[in-house]
């Protein structure tokens, strides 16, 4: 394999055999890409080339540049599966990234929205029928209800939804499908809106697909417009501290476990691959215990 291949079939192994989404293979392709630039500025010519002490200088560098422990953490993780790659295609015998040892992680609670901040949510797309209201009230329902990525919410088509076993086929990340329940709230939600919301936008302009979440010319929502969707609805709900979109999946969790659920179903629930990404909510339930305490107990 030449030189000038490296990167571009590593971005090939990363679509083809893991099935890692586009967003992760730009991440990848970015954080290799100012390793190269960066090794041309040493006047190092070849990947090839590297060793511990040009890694070593990059950290260095980053550090100069004062990247956080999480992305300076997330670029080598970027850059010894490059290069373990590269091993496994015989252009390479050694990881110069196996033993680099870096500073953890900055530990990022998840942000959640409280019980009012729900219900001024939930006041918004609950004020009028209108189509577009109705298709709001379907994808905020839906996120906080299921706790599904807003990725994962606009590839949902209609044949994926088991109103019998009220549960929807949720295709994740790599490609992975599982099945998540929903409760009655949603179902009402879905049920009104294909008759008085997405019917009457379909058959207004004509076009008839499989798409649960359509925009107001009946076309297929992209993440990015429900993105846009939950952004305006958050607006209205004039909430004044600076939120996302993304919290709704932290709260679907947060109040599961909050209200008893245990670590396993919350888990195969958001689809997380390991524990320990499921693990990190434990710490907002023990700080919101700690809150209420301190709140509530006269000892306190």
């Amino acid at each position: 394999m030449e030189e000038e291949q490296f990167l571009p079939k590593f971005m090939d192994y990363l679509r083809v055999e893991r099935n890692y989404s586009d967003n992760t293979e730009i991440a990848y392709f970015e954080d290799i890409h100012d390793f190269q630039t960066f090794l041309n500025q040493q006047a190092i010519e070849s990947f090839t080339e590297v060793d511990y002490l040009v890694v070593r200088l990059y950290l260095t560098m980053l550090n100069e540049r004062q990247f956080s422990r999480t992305s300076v953490a997330r670029k080598i993780s970027s850059l010894r599966s490059f290069y373990h790659f590269l091993i496994r295609e015989g252009v390479f015998s050694d990881n110069p990234f196996t033993y680099v040892s870096h500073a953890k992680k900055d530990l990022r609670l998840p942000k959640f929205f409280y019980n009012e901040e729900m219900e001024a949510l939930f006041q918004v797309v609950y004020q009028n029928d209108e189509p577009l209201t109705l298709r709001d009230r379907v994808i905020l329902e839906l996120l906080y209800g299921t706790g599904i990525r807003v990725s994962e919410a606009a590839q949902i088509q209609l044949s994926d939804i088991d109103t019998a076993y009220q549960a929807i086929l949720i295709k994740g990340k790599g490609n992975k499908e599982r099945y998540v329940p929903f409760g009655s709230f949603l179902e009402d939600a879905i049920q009104i809106y294909l008759e008085n919301g997405r019917n009457v936008l379909s058959n207004k302009y004509h076009k008839h697909h499989d798409a649960l979440l359509i925009n107001h010319y009946a076309d297929p929502l992209s993440t990015r417009g429900i993105r846009y969707c939950l952004t305006k609805i958050i607006e209205k709900a004039a909430l004044t501290r600076k939120i996302h979109p993304h919290m709704l999946r932290h709260t679907f969790a947060t109040d599961l476990l909050n209200n008893g659920a245990d670590m396993r179903t919350v888990q195969e629930l958001l689809g997380h691959a390991s524990l320990s990404s499921t693990q990190i909510y434990t710490h907002v339930t023990k700080e919101h215990l700690k809150t209420t305490y301190m709140k509530h107990h006269p000892r306190a």
